[in-house]
């Protein structure tokens, strides 16, 4: 919304244009000058303009989970739920700044056509930081995982790409969602109730939205369902009590789209529109995406359900956001006023996109270490699959588009000699399980790589995912059962190695299919790199570095129900049985060991911070990439987990080397909710640190008490 400035002298001096006044006084000033229907026109996501101040119309809804959404060229990144997996914030810093330039560059290119539609703003909503509580959820696959602390890790390193670095102003607007307690039903989510424990909501429900609150985000997003009986849109306890008043939120919160309509259609929380109205804004609800605001608050004005102050007090954050992405200034004044074409989906973008991609992959199985391939070997190689070529596999949901994605078998084609022979075939269908394709030529390949998982058809966001058996949701971990059948076909006939890659956004069956396998890739939705990628893993020119961010269980039967909103035997957090892959795992091709450097004091306070040191030593042949991980491990008393990611750090270390690897974790961040005393606190007890590869490796354990 590049501001068209009025002609004559008194718009041009009008103080909320004035660049030079602080952006809380020129809110101040453009709310005097609005009448009560031109500040409800400004309460929808559908921005109507404001002709007499110059203001042009606006569309709020923009998005960009891993990548710029629904709006042209764009570059592609890996799902977010692979963002997760690297286990990297550094690299997803890197990855939001690049997406809020690709966003600034269509932006101006947009304005500079007048066109103010969707999709071509500054205010994004994403990051998606809900807990993938539940492997059965389909958007879990938009998370980046099942944990609190690497949630909010990757999640700010995000919002600090996304948002830049210059003190006071938004490259772009992003916005932590959904708020909260979100992850399932699908089918159900617009009058879904989650009946949450206090201990369950503050210790893991809330953590990562307050992390990223006390970091900077500018808006949060509020979800379809209920907590506790109370609709999310108009919860003043979350919205008012907690995310103003506690933490101190001073952006501005969004509905999601419809969910103010829920409130009195499908919750039946309230009888009317205007009710609904009334009730948003009193609870602290600043965008409305759908129209309720828009049609009803000057109606709830004039019943005196809520006065003009409330709806100042409503448009003011949404206001100062605009201000601090420079919607009244001068364009030209802005940082970012040169970004054009040549800054989206660029040589340097495509790159990060790989580099992201590599690092997401995570290598699950690899007997007798035939990973990585020596192309001398391999003079022949079938490709076969039915996510081989799919474009879905790459881009998951909500995703950009451009017309230079490499698939799993140009990734794999391009990355062998000219001289190899390479081949493909679709090789099964969604659910015959007795015709097969590809068999045959793989019999008379060097080596077969099956491309099989799932697809963002058959999981995620409700509607969206129309192939899903319960909208949008999973009902089991299982793979197609053509997909296991052809991977049982295939190794009967085919006695040279097989390589399984696994496509998907969620934790499935692996070992389905590993038994049919030689050696096994989680390549989740990689993005437009994801075929390059794949290559660069499987020939040894990176190696991988992926790390799960959820725990793969052995079945649904080990889990609470879906609708079970409780953490009591979810996630490694509160699991105690055996499970196929633990939090964190991950396969590399050389081995590390670790050896502490240090001794931690046996007793801590509050204000302390937990410091220790270990060696880290590549003991194989090759150069690789460690993740080091500190859980801090917790007293058995009832609601507490059973142990936690405290810190985490990625490293590179060749052959033969060792690193000093330092983990800190402040104590403060041991503190557990009391449902008796209705805060935090520290819990008395004997506690433990344990710091290895994975949430189930002990490889240093250093025991200490808080009194």
């Amino acid at each position: 919304m590049a501001l068209s400035f009025a002609a004559d002298c008194n718009a041009q001096q009008a103080p909320y244009l004035n660049s030079n006044l602080k952006d809380e006084d020129r809110v101040k000033d453009l709310l005097s000058r609005l009448t009560l229907t031109e500040k409800a026109m400004l309460l929808g996501y559908r921005n109507q303009p404001v002709e007499r101040l110059n203001i042009p119309a606006y569309n709020w809804w923009n998005e960009g989970l891993h990548g710029v959404a629904r709006a042209g060229e764009a570059t592609v990144f890996p799902q977010a739920i692979a963002m997760g997996a690297t286990f990297n914030p550094a690299l997803i810093k890197q990855v939001g700044n690049a997406i809020s330039t690709e966003a600034r560059s269509k932006y101006n290119l947009a304005i500079a056509k007048n066109n103010h539609g969707q999709y071509v703003g500054l205010t994004y909503w994403s990051p998606n930081i809900n807990i993938f509580r539940d492997p059965r959820w389909g958007r879990g696959q938009e998370t980046y995982g099942e944990d609190p602390f690497l949630t909010s890790q990757i999640g700010m390193a995000y919002v600090d790409g996304m948002q830049g670095n210059i003190p006071g102003q938004f490259k772009i607007a992003a916005t932590a969602k959904h708020f909260v307690a979100h992850s399932g039903p699908e089918a159900t989510r617009d009058y879904f109730d989650a009946l949450v424990s206090e201990q369950d909501l503050h210790n893991t429900y809330l953590y990562a939205f307050n992390k990223l609150v006390k970091g900077g985000v500018s808006s949060v997003m509020t979800a379809y369902n209920s907590v506790n009986g109370t609709p999310n849109s108009v919860n003043n306890t979350l919205l008012q009590s907690i995310l103003r008043k506690e933490w101190g939120f001073k952006g501005y919160i969004v509905t999601d789209c419809g969910a103010l309509d829920d409130v009195y259609t499908t919750h039946k929380y309230l009888k009317t529109r205007v009710e609904a109205a009334a009730a948003a804004i009193k609870a602290g609800i600043n965008l409305d995406c759908s129209s309720v605001l828009q049609t009803d608050v000057a109606e709830a004005v004039k019943q005196k359900l809520i006065t003009d102050k409330d709806v100042d007090a409503a448009l003011a954050p949404m206001l100062l956001t605009q201000f601090k992405l420079g919607f009244y200034n001068d364009p030209k004044q802005s940082p970012y006023y040169s970004f054009g074409a040549d800054s989206i989906h660029n040589v340097g973008h495509i790159s990060l996109a790989r580099l992201a991609a590599q690092q997401s992959m995570v290598l699950l199985e690899n007997k007798n270490n035939l990973l990585p391939l020596k192309s001398n070997l391999y003079s022949s190689i079938m490709v076969v699959g039915p996510n081989a070529a799919s474009l879905d596999a790459l881009v998951g949901s909500y995703h950009g588009l451009n017309a230079n994605m490499v698939n799993f078998v140009e990734g794999i084609s391009g990355a062998v000699d000219k001289g190899v022979r390479v081949e493909y075939d679709l090789g099964v269908g969604e659910s015959d399980t007795t015709h097969f394709g590809g068999i045959w030529a793989a019999g008379n390949a060097d080596i077969t790589i099956a491309v099989l998982g799932l697809l963002p058809v058959n999981e995620g966001e409700a509607g969206d995912a129309f192939l899903s058996p319960s909208g949008g949701d999973k009902k089991t971990l299982s793979l197609p059962a053509s997909q296991i059948a052809f991977m049982k076909a295939l190794r009967k006939d085919v006695k040279k190695p097989i390589i399984a890659v696994i496509t998907a956004g969620s934790d499935v069956d692996i070992a389905a299919i590993a038994q049919y396998a030689d050696a096994v890739v989680l390549a989740w939705y990689p993005g437009e790199q994801g075929g390059n990628a794949l290559a660069d893993i499987l020939f040894g020119k990176v190696p991988p570095s992926g790390r799960l961010p959820l725990t793969f269980y052995n079945t649904i039967n080990d889990l609470p129900a879906f609708d079970n909103y409780g953490m009591a035997g979810r996630t490694y957090r509160y699991h105690t049985g055996k499970v196929q892959y633990p939090f964190g795992y991950g396969l590399g091709y050389t081995t590390f060991s670790y050896q502490a450097a240090s001794t931690i004091k046996k007793e801590y306070k509050l204000k302390d911070t937990i410091t220790i040191s270990c060696n880290v030593a590549n003991t194989g042949k090759a150069a690789g990439i460690e993740t080091a991980q500190a859980y801090v491990v917790y007293p058995q008393i009832a609601n507490l987990p059973l142990q936690e990611l405290k810190d985490f750090t990625k490293v590179e270390i060749n052959a033969g080397d060792t690193k000093l690897v330092q983990l800190k974790i402040p104590v403060a961040e041991l503190q557990k909710w009391d449902a008796v005393q209705h805060k935090f606190r520290l819990f008395p007890g004997s506690y433990a640190i344990n710091v290895g590869s994975n949430s189930a490796d002990e490889a240093i354990v250093q025991r200490f008490i808080i009194k």
